[in-house]
Parts: C-alpha cells; sequence; structure tokens
C-alpha cells in the first residue's frame, strides 16, 4: 500500500488518473496531449502508476492503452472509510456529484478491472465457466458448452428461470482467454458489449483482468462499475477461503 500513496503523491500522477477517469482507455499519445507534458515524463509517471496497480496497460496491437484500476483505491476506502459515518458520506459524495455533472459531460468508455488471486489459472477459469460455482458467487448460473461460437446464458439461481444476460462465446483460450458478448437488453437495436476474461499466472498467483468494451451509456458504465468490483471479490473470497463474502451478490 506504500507504493499506492507514494504515486497519489504526486499531483501529476493525480491528473493523469483524473484524465483516465474523464475518459477510460488512452494511448500515450493521447494522455501527453491532454496534460501537454512531454513523453518521457508521461511515461515515468505512468510506469509509478501501474507499479502501484494503479493504472492497467493492455496492449492493441502496437500501441500500449492504458486504463485506471480503481483495486487500491476500494481498498483503501474498505480499511479507513467505511468503517466511518458511512450514511453521511454517501450524502456528500452524491451532492457532490450531482454538482459536477452540470460541470463536464462524462464519456462513456470502456471498463477494465484487475484483481489478483491466490489460486490456479484452471480454478479461476472454472469459477468463470461453471454454473453452480457462478450460482455461489454471483448469484446466477453462467451456462453455455464453452465453445466458440456458441451461446451463453445468464440465468438467476434462485429457481425463478429467469435470464438476465445472454450472449455469444467469440473467443475461448482455456484456462487463459475467454472473450464473449454481454447483452442485457437483447431485443434493442444496438451491438452488444464484449467482455474479455484475462487469466495471467505467476506461479500460485493469478492475475484476472476483466475489460467491459462498446458499453451502450452512461447508466450501463454505473452499473458494472459496481458490479464488477462486488462480483470478482466475491470470486476471489470463494476461491481463497471456500466462502462468500457476506453481502449479496451482484444482481444484473
Amino acid at each position: 500500500m506504500d507504493a499506492v500513496f507514494k504515486a497519489l503523491a504526486d499531483g501529476t500522477r493525480r491528473l493523469l488518473l483524473d484524465r483516465l477517469r474523464e475518459n477510460n482507455g488512452q494511448t500515450l499519445r493521447e494522455l501527453c496531449e491532454r496534460v501537454e507534458m512531454a513523453r518521457q515524463s508521461v511515461t515515468q509517471h505512468l510506469d509509478i502508476l501501474e507499479k502501484a496497480g494503479l493504472v492497467t496497460v493492455l496492449r492493441r496491437g502496437r500501441e500500449r492503452v492504458h486504463y485506471i484500476n480503481p483495486t487500491p483505491i476500494h481498498d483503501i476506502e474498505q480499511r479507513w472509510i467505511s468503517v466511518f459515518d458511512r450514511p453521511r458520506l454517501d450524502v456528500l459524495r452524491a451532492i457532490k456529484n450531482q454538482a459536477e455533472e452540470y460541470a463536464m459531460t462524462a464519456t462513456v468508455a470502456n471498463y477494465v478491472y484487475v484483481t489478483y488471486i491466490h489460486a490456479t489459472a484452471e480454478q479461476v477459469w472454472k469459477a468463470l465457466t461453471d454454473a453452480d460455482l457462478t450460482a455461489q458467487y454471483w448469484g446466477h448460473e453462467n451456462i453455455s458448452d464453452w465453445k466458440e461460437g456458441s451461446d451463453w446464458e445468464h440465468r438467476r439461481a434462485d429457481g425463478s428461470g429467469k435470464v438476465d444476460v445472454v450472449g455469444k462465446i467469440l473467443e475461448v483460450e482455456e484456462p487463459r482467454r475467454l472473450v464473449l458478448t454481454f447483452e442485457d437488453s437483447p431485443h434493442e437495436d444496438r451491438s452488444p458489449s464484449v467482455v474479455t476474461f484475462l487469466i495471467e499466472p505467476h506461479q500460485d498467483i493469478v492475475r484476472l483482468t476483466v475489460t467491459h468494451e462498446n458499453l451502450p451509456n452512461e447508466e450501463m458504465l454505473q452499473g458494472i462499475s459496481s458490479g464488477w468490483p462486488a462480483v470478482l471479490a466475491n470470486m476471489k473470497s470463494l476461491l481463497e477461503t471456500g466462502k462468500v463474502l457476506p453481502q449479496a451478490p451482484w444482481e444484473m
């Protein structure tokens, strides 16, 4: 956590995080233009943010695309903020957010979340694709044969049989990479969003990166921004301790 505080102590690095918050998923060139700073200086600051886990870098062809990663800040919030007067803080934040809406227009962007799990790549893959496991930590059964071109369903595990999300399996590279479409409103005239799960093993630790792209609107961005962290934290707890967290899983 020391690396996180050190990274946040610099005003330029906080500015870079602000720019990514406004428009997530930017190349080095785009960030240099937005902060009006030399390429070498921005690169150095981004390296510090990446090492602290505050920024995630994904390769798109020859370019490196930078995404803000809220996990370390969420950990700080859980340790030092949530134990205090949370309802009052939530009201103050809501007032502040409403005021900021008049000052800026948010841009709907891709969403990236990174978490580290003490498990094998095979265990994480099974947790994402096994209907019984997803029912435990997600409250939904993920149902498919998990082959490219197949359908998948996100079915409520409450016995109602209701399907909240459907999609197609686009890419399967077990146990490293899974790409699927994500349609919460399949009858609407719009292209589906796309979710990519990237599982990168390192000894007995796994780095799981979830990328949610082609988001149709700000409402869905806000929903998944709170949803994915909750779902993945619950999955992490189940894999590492055998128990889910003492909270309801995310209802999509």
